[in-house]
């Protein structure tokens, strides 16, 4: 693999991916402290998962036919204005509607970003854009580790929560400054290469893989949005400390992410799922059954390093399953995503309404196990295939 260089458009790209990943795992944290501003159940409050996963199908629906006219680099500014201007709207607002309508059109605006981000990066750097999109997923996690914890820290001194998601319209600001400055701009898209007009039925072993997405969607969405309450009713934490502690998963993901990026050049990528599934029981395991605030942490991010590598080897392997149909299996595998981050959340609060958050969290485990049977049905599945590595 040649070496990846990292220029200026690069370097943008990765920025703007990571003010995407400071927004979305800050939210997770603020689910429950709306949750009691609102005076709502946990069901209702988790509705805002359900806006996310809304909001990301007008968002994957909209980014090719505005591309197309306006040009991905535009369009990602765009939508980087959209979210700050949501953001916004989120934070000024009260009343759930509001607070719903804010997080549908975060979620719009925020997986346009996602979608130009990777298309520029897979377009600029060709055979590399592999190691680039996983560098920007890294980056995205990292920024992901600052928001739990400058949202924590404002609810800490008495500020809310509203001071610590609104950092990301400062930081918009700062990017497009930057990049205004030293004039990056991205190119037009490349036209693509037709795949030969095929428009037959995607095979079994891609739609196994989406399933599976969707199981691992689920189990990252409702540690995100719901972590923070198991933390303050079963470790006994305070809601700043639980929403900063929150952290902790995206920290282990980032870290999973650089060591599963080098693992998965020598590992098969089934096998690798596996072992990723394996490492999320271990580290639910002693998120769940410890009463103690620092061990449930640790437990955190050993699910964090588990969940690292779920999403990113399960749409590897639906698209190589896909065979000539990359493009129309990967707007497929958004709305898989969007089915786990949609659904889970709310199947969790309304169980969570009836026997408490930590008991509902058992969930989790559930997920985990479809998504390793799935795992398993598609080794079978792509072992049968020609040319496709299991």
């Amino acid at each position: 693999m040649p070496p990846l260089v990292h220029d200026r458009i690069t370097l943008l790209t990765y920025a703007q991916l990571g003010l995407w990943g400071f927004f979305l795992y800050g939210f997770g944290p603020v689910v429950p402290l709306l949750r009691d501003e609102q005076g709502t159940s946990a069901a209702v409050a988790s509705l805002h998962s359900t806006g996310l996963a809304a909001g990301a199908l007008i968002g994957a629906s909209a980014f090719p036919w505005l591309a197309r006219r306006l040009g991905r680099g535009d369009v990602l500014w765009l939508a980087l204005a959209g979210v700050a201007l949501s953001v916004c709207v989120l934070c000024g607002f009260r009343p759930l509607p509001a607070t719903l309508f804010a997080a549908v059109c975060i979620s719009a605006f925020g997986t346009m970003v996602v979608s130009g981000v990777n298309a520029a990066l897979a377009d600029h750097h060709g055979s590399g854009a592999t190691a680039a999109i996983s560098e920007a997923n890294a980056v995205a996690a990292g920024a992901g580790v600052l928001a739990p914890i400058v949202i924590g820290l404002s609810v800490s001194a008495g500020f809310g929560w509203r001071p610590g998601i609104a950092v990301v319209v400062g930081l918009i600001a700062l990017v497009f400054l930057v990049g205004f400055l030293f004039r990056v701009r991205l190119p037009r898209a490349v036209a693509s290469v037709s795949s030969g007009g095929v428009r037959g039925p995607l095979p079994r072993s891609y739609w196994l893989a989406w399933a599976m997405l969707s199981a691992t969607g689920s189990v990252e969405v409702c540690l995100s949005l719901w972590a923070a309450d198991v933390l303050r009713t079963h470790a006994g934490m305070s809601p700043g400390a639980a929403s900063a502690t929150v952290a902790a998963i995206v920290g282990g993901m980032f870290l999973g992410r650089l060591v599963g990026s080098a693992l998965a050049r020598r590992v098969p990528a089934v096998r690798l799922l596996l072992g990723a599934l394996g490492i999320s029981v271990v580290g639910f395991a002693i998120f769940w059954l410890s009463p103690v605030a620092w061990v449930a942490t640790v437990g955190l991010m050993v699910l964090g390093v588990g969940n690292a590598m779920h999403y990113p080897l399960g749409v590897s392997m639906a698209l190589a399953a896909a065979g000539g149909q990359r493009d129309r299996a990967s707007a497929y595998s958004m709305y898989a995503s969007a089915i786990g981050f949609g659904v889970a959340p709310v199947v969790l609060g309304w169980v969570a309404d009836g026997v408490g958050p930590h008991r509902a969290f058992l969930l989790l485990p559930l997920f985990i196990a479809v998504a390793a049977v799935l795992a398993v049905r598609l080794r079978r599945a792509l072992a049968l295939s020609d040319g496709v590595p299991a």
